[in-house]
């Protein structure tokens, strides 16, 4: 008879395989039955912390150190996820959503918000640079309450008006103080404290990750008909959005002549995004078609990711 723990560890290993199938599923439930997956949204920050924190749990601050040595793929991934990919964005959706500020904004949050913790999950299996991957998780985890409002600032001024006091906020409580609580975790233990809970909280958190994105579906279920065409012109963005950061990073790192695994490491941080986190913060602080956006982005995150990797990963 096998244990909790093994128990815990299969379920995990069956969550991370369906991952591609699950969130789209959470999403397709908040539209099936909005009505009941909406009272869990008083419980999101509380998931989302859960999820947060048990990506941070593998954090470590010799990671850091290590990838500070070495500066050049830090600024690379700065430079690509939180300049070129978010002006891209801003300027090729005022051409293809004219007079829709806030679907425009609802892009350029999801392209704002950090890199998204299942891209360790991808650097390890094309077998990149697990350290950097996990320090570029962190740093721009830490650093997002002021990226995020700065960028939402900079490119729409007083266009579209933004909480961006509550947007931070937002970022610390969900965000930021789980990654430093999982971190210190880690630190105070050696490690030992993560290699006890990590088995039963990473499918929790998996399942947590669900939970979030149907909550969020349900909100905005009512408003969305998808045979609107304007919700396809979404979709399709989102797709060429996505692949789009994969290509600009995948070129530059051989231009600046990163090595094969570090080039993994940004080729996936660069790519994937915390959807959940700017569906959540979308759903709160921007008018409801803004979160239309991260909702289908969802989608097909996790797909493209998989497609992206074996076209264009140096692994």
């Amino acid at each position: 008879m096998k244990t909790p723990k093994e128990i815990s560890l299969i379920l995990n290993k069956h969550l991370e395989k369906f991952m591609p199938i699950l969130t789209p599923f959470g999403v397709i439930m908040g539209f099936i039955v909005p009505n009941v997956l909406i009272h869990l949204r008083p419980f999101i920050p509380i998931l989302f912390s859960v999820m947060t924190l048990s990506g941070s749990l593998r954090l470590k601050v010799k990671d850091l150190k290590g990838a500070v040595s070495d500066p050049l793929p830090l600024l690379f991934f700065l430079l690509i996820a939180h300049i070129i990919i978010p002006l891209s964005v801003f300027f090729s959706c005022n051409i293809f959503l004219k007079n829709d500020p806030d679907t425009i904004s609802g892009f350029v949050l999801l392209f704002s918000v950090p890199t998204a913790v299942s891209g360790f999950i991808w650097v390890s299996i094309y077998k990149g640079d697990t350290a950097l991957s996990l320090t570029l998780i962190m740093l721009d985890t830490l650093i997002s309450p002021l990226v995020v409002p700065g960028t939402m600032s900079i490119l729409f001024g007083t266009d579209v008006i933004f909480d961006m006091t509550g947007i931070a906020v937002s970022l610390i409580l969900m965000v930021v103080i789980p990654t430093v609580l999982g971190v210190a975790i880690h630190e105070a233990s050696k490690g030992k404290i993560p290699q006890i809970v990590s088995p039963y909280l990473n499918p929790f958190a998996k399942i947590c990750l669900v939970l979030v994105i149907a909550a969020n579906s349900s909100v905005v279920a009512p408003q969305v008909r998808f045979d609107d065409p304007k919700v396809l012109i979404i979709a399709f963005l989102c797709v060429i959005f996505a692949i789009f950061g994969y290509v600009v990073s995948k070129i530059v790192g051989i231009i600046v002549k990163l090595g094969p695994e570090k080039r993994v490491a940004v080729f996936f941080a660069t790519g994937l995004r915390n959807i959940s986190a700017a569906t959540t913060i979308a759903i709160e602080y921007l008018p409801a078609s803004a979160a239309l956006p991260a909702l289908l982005g969802i989608v097909f995150q996790q797909s493209i990711a998989a497609i992206m990797g074996k076209i264009l990963s140096p692994r």
